[in-house]
């Protein structure tokens, strides 16, 4: 009775928002109807090996995108993410990135696991959340990737590795760039300083947004060096040209 009493002061006084418009919701959860259905997820058609949305009116999951079907090689297994990064969706992610809203990493790594469900019927053995310069971690206090790959660990029960893909070069922000100068911005700026941990391992590697790929790739290319079995992508979103 006592207890109940106290809940209900609780509820009157923080009651549960929406972490996108920020509106009262009626009962536990994340967010309202309305932002829901404003999201744009990525769901099927799309294609088999990058994830990318298949604009045809087809559910066959064997089809790939006209990139994948003429580029047979690349640097990872598969790609997924949750959802198109767009002005509907966007500000979930800036507010989390930036903006202390760490909350937001619960309802994000929920989305991860349901978009990477492909990845993990696959096979993995350690997620890795892609690193921060020390110098930039300081000066934001937390990693967002990495945040999200914990909460995405608790929810998969797959272990994660934070210490072993490092960020030795210090680079400029990747949204100062465009095209090429991305590539070139994060050019063998990874390393993996312990190697045994890597060797034969299924990775998944974890990151808030994929726009060009640049950055996931050159973690890739360290990793691969470092004798991982295999690769894969998951982020909360990705740009859609």
């Amino acid at each position: 009775m006592f207890g109940s009493v106290i809940e209900k002061i609780v509820d009157l006084l923080f009651p549960y928002r929406c972490l996108k418009c920020g509106k009262v919701l009626d009962s536990a959860g994340y967010l309202c109807e309305d932002c829901v259905g404003e999201i744009n997820f990525i769901k099927p058609p799309y294609c088999r090996k990058c994830g990318s949305p298949l604009h045809i009116e087809d559910n066959d999951s064997s089809k790939f995108c006209k990139t994948c079907s003429r580029n047979k090689k690349s640097f990872y297994r598969l790609a997924r993410s949750a959802m198109v990064y767009d002005n509907s969706d966007k500000n979930l992610i800036i507010a989390f990135k930036f903006f202390d809203k760490t909350e937001n990493a619960k309802l994000l790594a929920a989305m991860l696991k349901v978009a990477g469900k492909d990845i993990f019927d696959a096979g993995v053995d350690v997620i890795i959340p892609v690193p921060l310069h020390y110098t930039r971690l300081i000066k934001r206090r937390y990693n967002q990737s990495v945040l999200l790959a914990d909460k995405l660990s608790h929810l998969t029960n797959i272990p994660v590795d934070r210490f072993s893909l490092i960020r030795h070069r210090k680079t400029r922000p990747q949204v100062e760039f465009s095209g090429r100068e991305r590539v070139t911005n994060v050019k063998n700026a990874f390393s993996v300083k312990y190697p045994d941990k890597i060797r034969n391992h299924r990775i998944v590697l974890v990151d808030d947004v994929m726009t060009t790929g640049s950055t996931l790739k050159e973690c890739a290319t360290a990793l691969h060096k470092a004798g991982a079995k295999s690769i894969d992508i998951l982020t909360v979103a990705r740009v859609i040209d």
